[in-house]
């Protein structure tokens, strides 16, 4: 794969800022921390060389001095609200988070819910932190928020949040996903402190909207298109084109809130030392960009990739938390459509050719793989089987896996196990391509070939079931779907 980003510089540029935002504030800091802290795949995407875990592996080298406070929306909890990559909720992620803070040293002081309003799934969570050993907070919806200033700021706005008890220097304040309340917990704390005697600071690490490129810059615009369901606008950030004379981009979430930002620090300051919320945050991330280019198909294909699963969960579901209509604008702003994703045209291309439906995967060189639906595997176990062939050099004509390697376990799923479906699923095959690569060096060498799948594109031309769309998320392949069921006519079915 190109690679449009450089990790090393970003790390490094990226800790010294922070560094110098820390020595801004004497006593306290709460960083906001911006998109997945463990696992920002979003931004891995759209940013090809971007890791994962960057981060991560700057907050190690301050562990010392800080912990963690996870905030989570109460409404989210309420409404099981999906983290897409994983398909967990909201709630057991925070669970995940705590456990992999603490399994790489990380202090994790306590939960915060936001958003509380007496939900019955909020105050089972909180029960369950508590069996756990886990603190928790309260903080409310505030009427007027976020424009009434002075309400806000008083007793009666955040003086009725609780007061999150934190013992380190640093504060980090991050999330399982966007529009938790991760600004206003900072806010609240920054209110609470000062009634304390504590001079505290804020500060905002973010990787998107990258605040140095265009606004309709294609990363700009697959941030957009991340945060759908939001309604988050990328905006030029008026207050810093009108102390600086320089157009740089934010979001209207952050703009919004501003002047409460700035209300809070007169008040502890005397004056706000950040002029705009573009000087809130420490981004770094547009002085890494190397290729250009790259990142813009890249995102390009991020966008395309979310219009593809709007649809999707609109024919599942009969809606979806998405806006569609902001999806298609987005396309057309980026002046893209399907035709740009190239796996698309070939998945359809072979379903048309044999009558059946049909995958197509496009290999890290360009080359584009297909594969269709037969007696014993769906189309998306073919289409893997060809890709690894291909990367290993293996002819077309030679079968990775005997047929007679398969029939039992179509046996086992039919005879035993009541399914109806006797093909294989991606993870059947593959088990049935670790067992066969025991005796066969061919399937061996097919095997290896797997690790080269992660951030491939692929695209099916039908709707899969949960298990095959798993098992692209765990290979690493970003996969898109027509929405349509391979029997659409049926009432109902099973996933």
């Amino acid at each position: 794969m190109k690679i449009g980003f450089d990790n090393d510089k970003y790390l490094k540029m990226q800790s010294e800022h922070i560094s110098e935002r820390i020595a801004q504030f004497d006593n306290k800091l709460y960083l906001e921390f911006g998109g997945k802290l463990f696992d920002d795949y979003h931004a891995s995407r759209v940013l090809p060389g971007f890791k994962p875990d960057s981060k991560l592996q700057m907050l190690l080298q301050l562990k010392d001095q800080a912990e963690i406070v996870i905030v989570i929306s109460a409404e989210d909890i309420e409404e099981n609200k999906i983290r897409g990559d994983y398909g967990i909720t909201y709630d057991m992620d925070v669970l995940r988070l705590i456990d992999s803070f603490k399994g790489v040293g990380l202090f994790v002081g306590s939960v915060c819910l936001t958003k509380f309003a007496g939900q019955p799934g909020a105050e089972l969570f909180q029960k369950r932190l508590a069996e756990l050993g886990i603190k928790s907070y309260r903080h409310y919806k505030i009427p007027g928020y976020p424009s009434d200033v002075v309400k806000i700021v008083s007793d009666e706005g955040y003086g009725k949040n609780d007061y999150i008890e934190t013992e380190r220097p640093l504060v980090v304040i991050t999330a399982p996903g966007p529009g938790s309340g991760k600004m206003a917990t900072c806010l609240s704390q920054l209110y609470h402190e000062h009634k304390r005697g504590v001079d505290a600071g804020y500060a905002k690490f973010e990787t998107f909207p990258i605040w140095n490129l265009p606004l309709k810059h294609p990363v700009n615009l697959a941030y957009e298109a991340a945060t759908a369901d939001l309604n988050d606008l990328n905006m030029i950030d008026p207050f810093h084109l009108e102390e600086y004379g320089v157009t740089t981009v934010n979001y209207n979430r952050d703009i919004e809130i501003f002047p409460v930002v700035n209300a809070m620090f007169e008040l502890i300051y005397g004056s706000n030392p950040y002029k705009s919320p573009t000087d809130m945050g420490v981004n770094m991330a547009g002085k890494c960009i190397v290729d250009d280019e790259v990142c813009r198909r890249a995102s390009e294909q991020e966008i395309i990739r979310r219009y593809y699963k709007c649809l999707c969960e609109k024919k599942r579901m009969g809606q979806a938390k998405d806006d569609l209509y902001k999806l298609e604008l987005l396309m057309k702003q980026a002046g893209i459509s399907t035709s740009d994703r190239k796996v698309v045209a070939a998945a359809l291309l072979k379903e048309a050719a044999t009558g059946n439906p049909a995958a197509a995967i496009e290999l890290p060189d360009g080359t584009i793989v297909t594969g269709r639906t037969s007696d014993l595997l769906g189309a998306s176990c073919s289409a893997i089987l060809n890709a690894v062939k291909v990367l290993a050099g293996i002819d077309d004509e030679v079968k990775l896996i005997s047929p007679n390697a398969i029939a039992p376990i179509q046996s086992l799923k039919i005879d035993y196990l009541g399914s109806r479906n006797p093909r294989l699923h991606i993870d059947e095959i593959l088990i049935a391509l670790s067992s066969t690569a025991a005796d066969s060096e061919l399937a061996k060498l097919a095997m290896e070939q797997l690790p080269k799948l992660k951030g491939c594109e692929a695209h099916s031309s039908v709707l899969l079931s949960s298990v095959d769309e798993q098992m692209f998320k765990r290979l690493g392949i970003n996969l898109t779907c027509e929405p349509r069921y391979e029997q659409d006519d049926r009432m109902y079915h099973k996933h």
